[in-house]
């Protein structure tokens, strides 16, 4: 093969292959860390005693047992004093170890059933919505309520009501895209180092293809993490008016700490790579000793000798 042809495709396929860097990691990030339950659970678990989580959560439980009490029982005229009391019982509830006990759990069901839904082959017309119970989580407010004599706490009414996770509407698009992810999570980092392979491989001058796929891979890793950092503005921008957006960046956070340490290691792997190639191809010993010497002087040209002219 021609040496022009060579390096033409050579740049083809290490460009390739660092465009599929930041693709690679986040489908790979997508498919092995967000749909492992055990990994997410122990993911979300530091979530359960973050401040701004449960104050969140005090507020969306409490204002539910109120709304259900409400519908059963008369308690208008008693609503507004018996409020503070319940918010602050479940407040303190969010402070107990039975309530991260109860994190952990809903969390593992909420996973297991959205894992089920996405992972059925079923079609269109035979999608249900997805759906949780979380009546063991009241059942122990209650207790709790009831346990600092809060007035008409005992006759909150605990039912095994579904809340709807997913929306039966979203399935069929949703489970597209997850097949899809979890193919991509496989073939795209596959992919990205088979090119970064040949391409180094068939360059004339490997060295300097070594130093750009290291360059970047380290440019793959730092767009990965500003896609992380605009992704997190996106969606809280997105959310609706009564989502509490400190919660909801605490959340975020938690699930893409992953894919952050991975566009750091992108980063800091490609720079050391491509100043390691520099500083071994510039401080090798005989290239530093004709550096030091300094230009070669010119030999001197052989003198002439004088011409004798005859008389």
């Amino acid at each position: 093969m021609p040496p022009r042809l060579r390096s033409a495709l050579s740049a083809v396929l290490i460009t390739l292959s660092c465009l599929l860097v930041p693709f690679g990691a986040l489908a790979l990030w997508a498919t092995y860390g967000l749909t492992d339950t055990g990994r997410y659970v122990t993911t979300m678990a530091p979530l359960a005693t973050d401040p701004d989580v449960r104050e969140a959560v005090a507020d969306a439980v409490g204002d539910s047992l109120l709304h259900e009490a409400g519908h059963r029982l008369d308690t208008g005229p008693l609503r507004s004093s018996v409020r503070p009391f319940v918010h602050d019982a479940v407040r303190s509830f969010t402070q107990t170890q039975a309530f991260r006990l109860a994190w952990d759990a809903g969390n593992r069901v909420t996973h297991d059933a959205v894992l089920r839904a996405l992972r059925d082959d079923r079609d269109e017309a035979a999608a249900e919505p997805v759906t949780v119970d979380f009546a063991p989580v009241t059942a122990q407010v209650k207790q709790q309520l009831s346990d600092e004599h809060i007035p008409l706490a005992a006759r909150i009414p605990v039912q095994h009501t579904a809340v709807a996770v997913l929306p039966a509407d979203e399935l069929t698009s949703l489970r597209k895209g997850f097949h899809v992810l979890e193919v991509a999570g496989f073939w795209l980092p596959l992919a990205a180092v088979a090119f970064a392979a040949a391409g180094i491989a068939l360059a004339v001058r490997r060295r300097r293809a070594i130093a750009a796929t290291a360059l970047g891979t380290a440019l793959g890793g730092a767009l990965l993490g500003l896609a992380v950092a605009v992704g997190r503005a996106l969606t809280l921008a997105g959310l609706p008016g009564d989502v509490p957006r400190p919660a909801a960046g605490a959340v975020y956070d938690a699930l893409t700490g992953t894919l952050r340490t991975v566009s750091w290691l992108l980063l800091g792997l490609g720079l050391t790579v491509a100043l390691t190639t520099w500083l071994t191809r510039n401080l090798r010993p005989a290239r530093l000793v004709r550096r030091l010497r300094g230009p070669k002087e010119p030999a001197p040209a052989p003198a002439q000798e004088p011409t004798r002219v005859q008389a």
